[in-house]
């Protein structure tokens, strides 16, 4: 059964510079740059007929408009206990508009509603055992985040092998969007 979930792509030079961040954080594990994206909805495990069905509903939202994204700062997910380092993505319509098209979508496919609210962002490492004055000092210490920003024209439906996350993720279907 494929695990599917929707996603954006990061630019090879975004990913190179989001890489440079990497190091120097006790309990990271680091998610290479090619792995990088930006999820738009998890799906799941599911099987063949519902893989076709979500990638045919999906469709239906080719030809949504294109938009541009920016990444502008660190941050964490976890609170007290960290588990997960990311680049934070600037607020905008287009992207939550995409990903709410995209939830109705699949909803009308048949799956149940993602109950997490959508919180765009790359995950740049998974954190285990690493104290939130450890993550706070290493985002301190980063330096200052240079704003990075990129076109996006498609969004794709990505699989991933069932793992501890960070990919490798394959690319299943792309879906262009109009100019």
């Amino acid at each position: 059964m494929p695990r599917l979930f929707t996603g954006l792509e990061i630019p090879a030079e975004t990913g190179f510079a989001l890489s440079l961040k990497r190091g120097g954080l006790t309990g990271a594990r680091w998610i290479d740059p090619e792995n990088y994206h930006i999820t738009l909805r998890f799906i799941g495990d599911v099987d063949n007929v519902t893989a076709d069905d979500v990638a045919d509903s999906l469709d239906r939202l080719a030809n949504s408009m294109r938009f541009s994204v920016k990444l502008t700062h660190l941050g964490t997910f976890g609170g007290d206990k960290p588990r997960a380092l990311y680049a934070g993505i600037e607020p905008g319509e287009q992207l939550n508009r995409l990903q709410a098209a995209q939830e109705r979508v699949l909803q009308r496919a048949g799956l149940p509603p993602d109950g997490r609210k959508f919180v765009p962002h790359v995950s740049l490492a998974r954190l285990r055992g690493c104290s939130a004055e450890e993550a706070a000092r290493f985002m301190a210490e980063a330096g200052r985040f240079e704003p990075l920003s990129f076109p996006v024209g498609r969004f794709v439906l990505f699989s991933s092998k069932d793992s501890v996350g960070g990919g490798p993720y394959v690319v299943e279907q792309s879906y262009p969007l109009a100019a």
